[in-house]
């Protein structure tokens, strides 16, 4: 299995190696699992045909990735007479997360979040390469005590998240190769969002065809 600090060795330029990093990337992203990719668009599908909400969550690079899975799903797919897909990142209150990690630790900054906001049919997402985040472990079991459907997506070897969540969207790599493994993380993000945002325009353009709809825009 080839890795990053292979292709660095025998790297003969900084564009050679870019090269290599991009093939390597091509390659991980081929072996992606992509009847995974379809329940994870399914999922978060019927959460927001049921008006449920839908949970991001990880820790630093993960934690952006949480946060702009967020904005994209809920932001990028709005459309007219569509309601919103109600995605929410709680990674992104800077003052909330230092309060609970300073009160509470820092392994509760994500539980204590989800801790009485839970309802029945929502979703929590959760991102960690080493798949062995404490806090996001800690989530996770809470969501699955609560009945809440979990997804997760990990490197290297998955760690204790790859069998936790009901889907696990893993990228198999060595250990430390944060880099292609976030990559994959943010182009999986881009293609779901893109599927919702084209699906709910779909939708938006038959519902203002509908007749009532034309004659109150009459």
């Amino acid at each position: 299995m080839e890795n990053l600090n292979h292709h660095f060795k025998n790297a003969v330029s900084k564009g050679d190696f870019s090269r290599r990093y991009l093939g390597y990337l091509s390659r991980l992203l081929q072996e992606i699992n992509l009847d995974i990719v379809s329940q994870i668009i399914e999922t978060i599908e019927l959460a927001a045909e049921n008006g449920n909400h839908i949970y991001f969550i990880g820790n630093g690079g993960s934690a952006a990735i949480a946060s702009h899975y967020a904005n994209d799903i809920n932001v990028g797919t709005r459309a007219r007479g569509v309601a919103p897909i109600q995605a929410i990142s709680l990674t992104d209150n800077l003052a909330l997360l230092t309060a609970l990690a300073n009160d509470e630790g820092y392994n509760r900054i994500f539980v204590n979040q989800l801790d009485g906001r839970l309802k029945k049919g929502d979703v929590v997402v959760a991102f960690s390469v080493s798949g062995n985040s404490d806090n996001v472990l800690e989530a996770l079991e809470y969501a699955k005590d609560y009945g809440v459907f979990t997804i997760g997506m990990t490197g290297f070897d998955g760690g204790k998240m790859k069998k936790m969540t009901d889907i696990n969207l893993h990228i198999p790599t060595f250990k430390g190769e944060y880099g292609p493994v976030e990559d994959v993380f943010s182009i999986v993000g881009h293609l779901v969002y893109t599927f919702l945002k084209l699906d709910r325009r779909g939708k938006a353009e038959l519902f203002q065809l509908h007749p009532i709809f034309a004659q109150k825009g009459a």
